[in-house]
């Protein structure tokens, strides 16, 4: 070989060497941009929890601020102050289930685009509910637009329907009206146990002509052109029949929550306690209040971007602030939001937000719980809810845990949250502290209803754990939260037979 040869050879090779280097040196630093926008995305998404982490944050501190300001403006709405947030709605039922109530009895539960029919037989103490049967009946679409007498005559016609299958075994002594209790769910003015004018119609309904107008004149007299003989003896709505169906079952009953789609509560309180009671003082010397609770709001509540950003999106903005923190129609919702920063900061599910993400509302309560409430190791349930809902096909485990970790921080916000406005309840009727040694302990029962509550385990549990931790242990130890599944619709039934008006004479 040439001297050229060999000359022109060691170029070659020293030239592949030298591009080799020049590949690997590329390749490494790609390799650092790529680790580097790995610790940046990290970093962003760490910073994003954090910020979540802190504005989400109840210390128990904070909660007890809450529970005093819930008091304040429970107070302030018995004093019937027009700028309460709480209406404290006197709902005129004054005589709450003993467990003596025997005789035949009915309710009607409107709430929705559903209502249902129930017949309740009762048997007093010894015997109880001897026999319960219901049929739900759908509205069709056109009545919620059309006018309040087809509304009216529908459900009456359906009533009447249904009380035509009583049976043999079902006994109303001669001479008896029937009675009936009435739930009706949206917003009224109650002028007595069994009246009340319609303030709006919600919930997608749309009828002229009942605004304004008694709810229970309007039942009535679509019964009557039915033939159906029928009184109502109490207008309630589902948390005050929920309250109701919890005494029936408990006697140390004082109070009902409904945690579901929304949220109220509902209370015994003392009649002299209420200011804007003008008439007599009723008898037991108490009165139920409807709190309308959702609506509570307080510059102590921790609101955060996310809260503050749905409610201006809502279709209520300002309105039922506590409710967009706590309840089942909005908890989903907030998780989506956060979990939308994170896929815009941080590259959450990959370079590309998922389109179904920008979508309110498409990530519901239930889902949230699923997800939560998912024990596998590498979290495979949750990643398929993630796909089903977001059409994310391939999430990481990262993502996935920190998922895991945002459905905890809102549903431990919103449990804790509702935990102190329960506590705020107690200190209203002086059951937070533990009885003076004289005095004989007794229980103290919340009744709890909504599918929230019954169905999000983790929701449920942790809403209970705060509020012993609030209460203490020893004052924990006589308070008692239980859940009274469908307390709203027998409930209705059995203020009919407490307020019957054949009470007087057995």
């Amino acid at each position: 070989m040439g001297k050229a040869a060999v000359v022109g050879t060691a170029v070659v090779v020293c030239a592949a060497a030298a591009a080799a280097v020049g590949v690997a040196v590329v390749v490494s630093r790609r390799r650092r941009r790529l680790r580097e926008a790995e610790d940046e995305r990290k970093r962003k998404a760490a910073a994003v929890i954090e910020e979540v982490e802190k504005r989400f944050s109840t210390p128990t501190a904070l909660l007890r601020s809450i529970a005093d300001a819930m008091v304040e403006e429970m107070e302030r709405g018995l004093r019937a102050d027009p700028h309460a947030p709480l209406k404290m709605l006197i709902s005129y039922v004054d005589n709450l289930p003993t467990g003596d109530e025997h005789g035949l009895f009915y309710a009607l539960d409107l709430g929705g685009t559903n209502f249902r029919v129930i017949r309740v037989q009762l048997g007093g103490r010894e015997k109880r509910v001897v026999k319960q049967q219901y049929e739900e009946v759908s509205i069709p679409p056109h009545l919620m637009v059309g006018s309040s007498t087809e509304l009216f005559d529908f459900i009456a016609a359906e009533l009447e329907k249904f009380v035509r299958t009583e049976g043999e075994d079902i006994c109303l002594p001669e001479g008896r009206q029937r009675e009936l209790g009435f739930t009706f769910s949206f917003p009224v003015h109650q002028t007595s146990i069994s009246s009340g004018t319609l303030i709006k119609w919600t919930k997608g309904f749309c009828i002229n002509g009942t605004v304004g107008e008694d709810v229970v004149a309007e039942l009535t007299r679509a019964m009557e052109r039915q033939g159906l003989d029928m009184k109502v003896s109490a207008l309630v709505n589902d948390t005050v029949g929920t309250l109701a169906g919890g005494r029936y079952v408990d006697n140390d009953v004082v109070a009902a929550v409904i945690l579901g789609t929304g949220t109220n509560a509902a209370y015994v309180e003392h009649a002299n306690a209420i200011p804007k009671w003008n008439g007599l003082l009723p008898r037991s010397g108490n009165m139920v209040i409807n709190m309308e609770w959702g609506n509570f709001r307080s510059d102590k509540l921790p609101l955060s971007e996310y809260d503050s950003a749905l409610d201006f999106e809502s279709l209520n903005p300002g309105e039922q602030i506590y409710e967009k923190m706590i309840s089942g129609m909005y908890l989903g919702e907030i998780v989506r939001r956060i979990l939308l920063k994170l896929a815009h900061d941080a590259s959450l599910f990959g370079d590309v937000v998922p389109t179904k993400l920008e979508q309110p509302f498409v990530l519901r309560t239930p889902d949230m719980s699923a997800m939560h409430h998912d024990t596998s190791h590498d979290l495979k349930h949750l990643g398929a809810k993630l796909k089903d809902i977001l059409g994310v096909a391939d999430t990481s485990l990262e993502a996935r845990y920190i998922t895991l970790h945002v459905c905890d921080i809102v549903a431990e916000r919103g449990a804790r949250l509702a935990a102190a406005g329960i506590y705020g309840i107690l200190k209203k009727l002086g059951k937070d502290k533990v009885p003076s040694e004289s005095s004989q302990k007794q229980r103290t029962v919340i009744a709890m209803d909504g599918g929230l509550y019954e169905h999000y385990k983790k929701f449920s549990a942790c809403l209970e754990a705060t509020l012993a931790d609030l209460l203490g242990e020893e004052a924990a130890s006589s308070v008692v939260v239980k859940l009274a599944n469908d307390g709203s619709g027998i409930g209705a039934a059995l203020l009919a037979a407490s307020h019957s008006q054949y009470a007087e004479v057995e």
